[in-house]
């Protein structure tokens, strides 16, 4: 197989994280708004590192979810002959590719589903996550994005499952840095310029171009499975 095939699932989740930012503005950007109106009667570079604090706490996160994921392709792959564990892999990611655009695109809710059924575990994360408010310093921010990072997301989901096709620990981290950097010009939008960045995450047509991008990449995956 290819280098370029295996460097498929950085690259959806760079871009993922960009044309997905969408959808992040949607899940994140309550708390990301709570945490502005703490800060808001500071000028924009004073307010900057706190927004940088609270989204390095978040990619941390998805660190942490990635390498675990990774983790769990590596063991796939040492039970199964290469050749088969490399496909199914990308099977995997292809399939939940499609899933994403899908769901961002607004025309089947399936990841949707999966944020309701992860919905419990959250519930028991967030009120001690809003204890941490109204955050007062760049640590607290921090940690906010720490808790944060786990909230139930379809997005999120569907980039682990990328995770999991790199067969690594170390590549399933890469591709959640990947995504995570990808989502930052959204969720940096969001604290300092809110206006623009929600108008942009309730655009349909916004939602539909991210989607058709994602099943493009999905179809470009499960194309390389084979």
């Amino acid at each position: 197989m290819s280098d370029g095939v295996w460097l498929l699932p950085y690259l959806a989740a760079l871009i993922s994280g960009l044309v997905g930012g969408v959808h992040c503005v949607g899940m994140c950007g309550g708390i990301v708004g709570t945490m502005t109106l703490g800060i808001a009667r500071h000028p924009l570079r004073v307010q900057l590192p706190y927004h940088l604090a609270y989204n390095g706490g978040r990619i941390t996160s998805y660190l942490l979810a990635g390498a675990l994921m990774g983790g769990v392709g590596m063991l796939l792959a040492g039970w199964l002959p290469l050749y088969l564990a490399q496909r199914l892999l990308l099977l995997l990611a292809g399939v939940f590719m499609l899933l994403l655009g899908l769901y961002l695109g607004g025309w089947w809710s399936l990841l949707g589903g999966l944020e309701r059924l992860a919905g419990g575990v959250w519930r028991r994360l967030e009120p001690w996550a809003r204890q941490l408010l109204p955050i007062r310093d760049r640590w607290q921010a921090f940690r906010v994005g720490l808790v944060w990072g786990w909230i139930p997301c379809g997005l999120v989901y569907a980039m682990l499952a990328n995770a999991i096709a790199t067969g690594s620990p170390l590549g399933g981290a890469l591709v959640m840095l990947a995504f995570g950097l990808g989502t930052l010009p959204n969720l940096l939008g969001v604290g300092l310029l809110a206006g623009a960045a929600a108008h942009l995450a309730h655009s349909p047509l916004a939602r539909q171009i991210a989607g058709g991008i994602m099943i493009l990449f999905g179809v470009a995956t499960l194309w390389s499975a084979w």
